[in-house]
């Protein structure tokens, strides 16, 4: 096992981390001697990041643990051209509305994981490049950094050969990306001394434009690192289900569904999870390596607990582990209830989705189809019945194999009635009086 005299890159290295890095022995010796100043950047895409952006937040975290700069960037500028990295073809192009609110969620999703407190020497800034490339002049632009920069060798990096060899059109916009994120390297390390970028391993290109043109233009020493691309046992990128992303916030993703993701993944990928996304130090970790078959469980629901902590906080693990077992339960369970509303309906405690309906509503036939949808559980009628006709679904844990309205008598104290589909997605209709 490679040794670091660095305790941040120590401490990354054991838990598989790094993957590539321009110099690993200067880098490991500057950081040894005193914090620097680094950064990960995140385009302004969506309103959320998600948990395959979430190896470089851990990797941030680690190194602000250990007394290191973090610099958060979100590309507001960038984010109108769009990265061509794994792409087939072009992003939508976004307007300033679209990515000032793409920002706002993303700084949602990067707080519970980094200190942004500024009183820290070492609290993370938060920067929109949108600041320092608005006022770019092109024609200055392309005369000062252009010559640093040759076709020939654009043309190599696997985002624009890919696109070529499709014979999938490649605009100039984007191609012009490549080039902006570069300067944004060199214009952090002159404004803010920043010396090393962090990115997954599908930016290494893009990220040794930014490290060569500071070595061309300023001199100073920088770093570029990259942190593997993270697969499951299936040989699929992280962060992907077959229901989409699995975003970080919670108005994105319920905490509970953001619980069973980790708490489903394979036998085989459980400990390296704990290693990459958890807080729990080596030696916390090391009596679960041991662990094997059904016991493999236990790791799995501690991996879903620290990771749910880290995101959503301690408070939500009793209502998610009231609702699991509730979900798995044989026998009928009441649920808790935690005071009432202006009208005197009950507040009910549980991690699952709650769709409330009047009493009348049940009258009037409301149905299971109807039910399945407006609680998530489906995209539409068609797949609701589908559901319904597979035995994919349960009321009060009942199988329904039929299509059928809800009834008075499927009502459970507290006013609910219990909706299963499938074997990981539970909710309750909360007949209101």
């Amino acid at each position: 096992m490679t040794q670091f005299k660095s305790k941040a890159l120590q401490e990354l290295s054991d838990r598989g981390f790094i993957y590539q890095c321009t110099d690993l022995d200067a880098l490991d010796a500057a950081m040894a001697e005193k914090p620097i100043t680094f950064y990960c950047g995140y385009d302004a895409t969506a309103d959320s990041l998600h948990i395959g952006n979430l190896l470089t937040i851990m990797a941030a975290r680690i190194m602000q643990r250990h007394g290191h700069k973090p610099l958060m960037i979100v590309g507001g500028g960038t984010s109108k051209i769009g990265d061509p990295t794994g792409r087939s073809k072009e992003r939508n192009l976004l307007d300033d509305a679209a990515v000032d609110g793409h920002i706002d969620g993303i700084k949602k999703s990067l707080q519970p994981f980094i200190d942004f407190n500024d009183e820290s020497p070492n609290g993370a800034l938060l920067l929109n490049n949108d600041t320092w490339l608005q006022d770019l002049k092109y024609l200055d632009f392309l005369r000062a950094y252009g010559p640093h920069f040759t076709i020939n060798r654009l043309l190599t990096f696997d985002s624009v050969r890919t696109r070529l060899e499709r014979e999938s059109p490649l605009s100039f916009l984007e191609f012009n990306y490549i080039l902006i994120q570069a300067y944004d390297f060199l214009y952090l390390n002159r404004n803010y001394t920043c010396q090393l970028q962090i990115g997954g391993s599908d930016q290494w290109a893009n990220m040794l434009n930014g490290y060569e043109l500071i070595r061309k233009l300023e001199k100073s020493p920088s770093f570029a690192l990259t942190l593997p691309l993270i697969e499951n046992s299936e040989g699929e990128k992280m962060g992907k289900t077959a229901a989409g992303a699995v975003w970080i916030n919670s108005d994105k993703l319920p905490a509970l569904d953001y619980w069973q993701f980790w708490r489903n993944v394979s036998d085989q990928d459980v400990l390296k999870l704990v290693r990459l996304y958890t807080d729990l130090s080596m030696d916390d970790i090391q009596p679960y390596e041991k662990l094997k078959g059904a016991d493999l469980n236990k790791a799995k629901i501690l991996l879903a607990d620290q990771t749910t902590t880290l995101a959503h906080g301690k408070d939500v693990l009793s209502a998610i582990h009231a609702t699991v077992g509730a979900h798995f339960s044989k026998e009928e369970q009441n649920l808790e209830v935690d005071g009432h509303d202006d009208a005197g309906n009950p507040l009910i405690k549980t991690a699952a989705p709650i769709l409330q309906l009047k009493a009348s509503d049940i009258e009037a036939g409301y149905g299971l189809v109807q039910a399945l949808v407006q609680l998530g559980f489906a995209k539409s009628n068609g797949e609701a019945r589908r559901l319904i006709q597979g035995g994919g679904c349960r009321i009060n844990d009942e199988k329904i194999v039929e299509e059928r309205s809800l009834k008075n008598t499927d009502i459970r104290t507290p006013g609910v009635i219990k909706i299963a589909a499938g074997k990981k997605k539970l909710g309750y209709i909360q007949v209101l009086s």
